[in-house]
Parts: structure tokens; sequence; C-alpha cells
């Protein structure tokens, strides 16, 4: 069986920046254990399956270790796809997947994501998570991620996390997020449960970072960066029931893949 594939550097203009995805197009979904032998194979952050179905487009998401209900830069990824290789003609997309539907909103070179508001609840256990960071941070929330706020860009740059520590901790990734410099704030994600020690770029995690900065900031749109080596620009908007995550993407790779 031969399966289209493509690879995607999202949240970003350039290659070699951003976070790469793979865009894998189905005639039907495969096996579970399939799928993640390809996202294993691949060995990116993530691999976007999709199926058309019917009047629908099924989407979902696997790191190289496990499926995850929420993936933002693979949605950019697969929605660029659609657009750039596939002819999709239309200005917006939906995707049915494990977090309900998703639009994507086209709007010249950039692309927006609709996306469910993930505000994290306020969590007691601190000194566990500056053990697992390294440094300690001024607040700790929990959503689906936990959330460390730092009071600067710099602490958050020079993070070297405990990633043993980190895996044990009832969550899907951490998130470390301060001020920015050239940004309304910066972040950086490590999900090493997840098969990802640090993500270059991670969309779902700003389904957190947003309610939180906008609320601090008194601001509905804003500026980030996610300041890993790779690096990567969001736009975003607090749209008070959702949350609206903006990017480019680019190109990297076509092919076909043998299974």
């Amino acid at each position: 069986m031969n399966i289209p594939i493509y690879q995607i550097d999202a949240f970003t203009d350039e290659r070699f920046r951003g976070n790469p995805a793979a865009v894998c197009i189905l005639e039907g979904w495969l096996p579970d254990t399939t799928l993640q032998n390809i996202a294993e194979e691949n060995n990116l952050a993530e691999t976007a399956f999709v199926v058309r179905k019917n009047n629908s487009i099924e989407l979902r998401w696997f790191t190289p270790a496990v499926e995850v209900d929420l993936c933002g830069h693979a949605t950019l990824a697969t929605a660029y796809t659609f657009k750039e290789h596939l002819e999709y003609k239309e200005d917006e997309i939906s995707f049915k997947t494990k977090s309900g539907i998703l639009e994507v909103i086209y709007g010249g070179d950039m692309m927006s994501l609709i996306f469910p508001r993930r505000e994290g609840a306020v969590y007691s256990g601190i000194d566990e998570i500056a053990a697992a960071l390294g440094a300690r941070p001024v607040e700790v929330f929990k959503s689906r991620d936990i959330m460390a706020v730092f009071e600067d860009e710099g602490t958050v740059k020079a993070l070297e996390p405990d990633l043993d520590k980190i895996r044990r901790l009832e969550c899907l990734g951490v998130i470390a997020t301060a001020p920015g410099k050239n940004a309304d704030f910066v972040s950086r994600y490590f999900a090493p449960q997840a098969g990802i020690n640090e993500d270059p770029v991670t969309g779902s995690a700003h389904t957190t970072l947003i309610p939180y900065w906008s609320s601090r900031l008194r601001k509905r749109q804003l500026a980030a960066m996610q300041i890993s080596r790779r690096g990567g620009k969001l736009f975003c908007e607090d749209l008070v029931d959702k949350v609206k995550i903006s990017g480019k993407a680019v190109t990297y790779l076509t092919g076909t893949i043998t299974v």
C-alpha cells in the first residue's frame, strides 16, 4: 500500500524552522498499531492522518509514542496541505477529531485555528515542578498540561529540565512561560511522556497560554513566540469561549510511503 505523505514546517515561513509535521492522506483507517508504527518511523513530534469520509474530513494525530487528543501544528500543516497540494478551494476547512469539530480559516498566507479554550486551574505542586524544571516558577496551573509561569524570558530560555521527573508528572506535558522581550509572551514545552523531549512549537499548549496571558495583560490579541531551538511565531486571540491561533507554514517534503 502506498500512502501520500507531506512534511510541513508549521508556525513559520522558513524551512528548518517552526515545527515539522507529517501529513498522511489515507483512503480509509488503518489499524491503530500501523498508524503508531508510521508515526514512530517518521520520528517527528506529530504525524497527522487524514481520511475523507462522506462529507467530513477525519483527522487524528500521533506522536512517536502515543495518540493525542489535540495538536495545533499538525492541524495547521494539514490545512496547509489541503490548500497547497490538494487543490482545496474553500476559505475554511473543518476536521472531525477527538476534540470535536475543529475549524481552520484561510487568510492569505496565514491560517487560523479555532481551538477549544483550556484555562488552567491553580496547581499546588509548585515544589515538584521546580524540581522538574530546575528553576522555581512564580505560579503553576494545570489543564491537560501543567503550565509554569516565570518572571522573565531569560529564565525560560535557560531551563535544563529533568526529563525523568517530568515523565512522572500526571499530565501530557509541561509548559514553561514568561513575558517576552519581542512578543507578549514566550514559552517552551516538554513532553517526554509522549515521546517528545522538547516540542519546537506547540499550538495546543496555547489553548491554556492564551487565557492566562489575555487576562494578565488585559489584551485579547497577543503575539507569542516559542523559544525552542527551531523557534516559531504564533498570533493569538482570546475568543472568550474558544481561542484563535494563527500562523504560517511551508513545505519541506512530498512523497510516498509504502506500508
